[in-house]
């Protein structure tokens, strides 16, 4: 049962993370419309690890986007982390 609210307070933490991104201005918009993809995967009534997956998914495709700035992209890495420990 501890196990299960600590992911979920991790998803709440991710998805708080993504939508501080998508509301940057410095963010361009080709990123902000995969950060939304993401936060959909995330939200979707599946099984945990495959929401998990179909987020890191999105987000692994513009990891390397080259119009990111570095702060931005260690913001994703940073969200990307805490989905792997999840």
């Amino acid at each position: 049962m501890a196990a299960g609210k600590k992911r979920n307070e991790k998803i709440a933490q991710v998805l708080e993370l993504m939508k501080e991104l998508e509301n940057d201005s410095t963010v361009p918009r080709n990123v902000k419309a995969k950060i939304a993809n993401a936060e959909k995967a995330l939200s979707e009534d599946a099984e945990l690890s495959l929401r998990v997956h179909k987020a890191l998914n999105e987000l692994d495709e513009i990891s390397d986007d080259a119009n990111m700035q570095p702060y931005t992209r260690t913001q994703v890495w940073n969200i990307v982390s805490v989905l792997e420990s999840i």
